[in-house]
């Protein structure tokens, strides 16, 4: 079953980057979200989970009027569905606007933002986690504030010492800083991802519930293996020891689709991640997810992803 979660992962192809070096001295509030403006090259990827590390310090963070989560150093909190949300040294603050208030970043040095009462001081890093696949089971299962003590795991020591380290170099324009940053937030947020699961309760319903469901997680995990198998409902049900219509019920309960819609989904973020990777044709691609003819997976793939295979591949190629 936790293949599923690898394949997922594999599918949702992450890339990290940071946008700014931020010091905050008591009062201090200010709304965030990561947006087009953090991308002078104009490629915004599909999906972005934005994430600030504490360096120092501490703060609240509070979206659509939930209650404020605390966040103290060497701390990150993710936000999977990147929300606006309101970052602060105290709950209740009114937000102050910061747009003419960012430092640009010079050629060696980060965005800087330096802002506050005077107070006690935080510094955070702010940043965010990329990727080109919309639709992702994983990412839409997740709440929409992720907190994670770095340090509280195995081996998270090093790698809460590593990001640090990291952010002290990005705050003083270390070359190759900002992209080490990116790929230690792409461990964190599998790390997140990982104690997210193993704390959910038993009634929790979603994708990630889905795994730790005996028959569900069976079943995800047949769909992921033999993706190009013509499955039906029936075939399923047998595989796990269920009825159709107890099976169906279940596996829609969970995970709030249907088996064969979570199918038809899921064979289209992997044919997404083999044209990205792979230089098979597009037909072969077709093939080996499970689509009979390229001309049905070529209509599937522009209603789910708004272009035809061929231009997703194109846009989205790795060098």
């Amino acid at each position: 079953m936790m293949d599923a979660l690898s394949d997922v992962f594999a599918a949702v192809r992450l890339s990290g980057g940071v946008f700014l070096d931020a010091e905050f001295t008591a009062p201090w509030c200010v709304d965030s979200k990561v947006g087009p403006e953090e991308f002078p090259d104009g490629e915004v990827p599909a999906h972005l989970i934005a994430y600030h590390y504490v360096v120092a310090g501490q703060m609240f963070v509070q979206q659509h009027g939930d209650p404020a989560v605390r966040v103290g150093a060497g701390e990150i909190v993710l936000l999977p569905r990147n929300d606006t949300h309101r970052v602060c040294s105290a709950p209740g603050l009114p937000p102050t606007p910061i747009d003419d208030r960012i430092e640009a970043p010079g050629a060696a040095t980060p965005a800087l933002l330096r802002l506050g009462g005077g107070g006690d001081a935080t510094r955070i890093v702010c940043g965010y986690l990329g990727c080109e696949a919309p639709h992702n089971p994983l990412v839409a299962t997740l709440p929409s504030v992720l907190r994670l003590e770095v340090r509280d795991s195995t081996g998270g020591a090093w790698i809460e010492s590593a990001f640090r380290r990291a952010a002290e170099e990005f705050a003083a324009g270390g070359v190759g800083s900002a992209a080490v940053l990116g790929k230690l937030a792409e461990l964190l947020f599998v790390e997140a991802v990982r104690r997210y699961l193993a704390s959910l309760p038993a009634d929790q319903t979603g994708w990630l519930a889905g795994l730790q469901d005996r028959m569900v997680g069976r079943a995800l995990a047949l769909l992921h293996r033999r993706v190009a198998h013509r499955w039906t409902t029936e075939e399923l049900a047998r595989e796990v020891g269920l009825s159709r219509s107890a099976f169906a019920e279940r596996f829609t309960t969970v995970l709030g689709t249907p088996p064969m819609h979570y199918l038809a989904n899921w064979r289209l973020q992997v044919a997404a991640q083999r044209l990205r990777d792979s230089p098979a044709a597009t037909a072969q691609i077709a093939f080996e997810v499970g689509y009979e003819s390229d001309a049905a997976f070529s209509r599937a793939f522009k209603r789910s992803f708004g272009m035809t295979p061929a231009a997703w591949r194109h846009q989205h190629r790795r060098a």
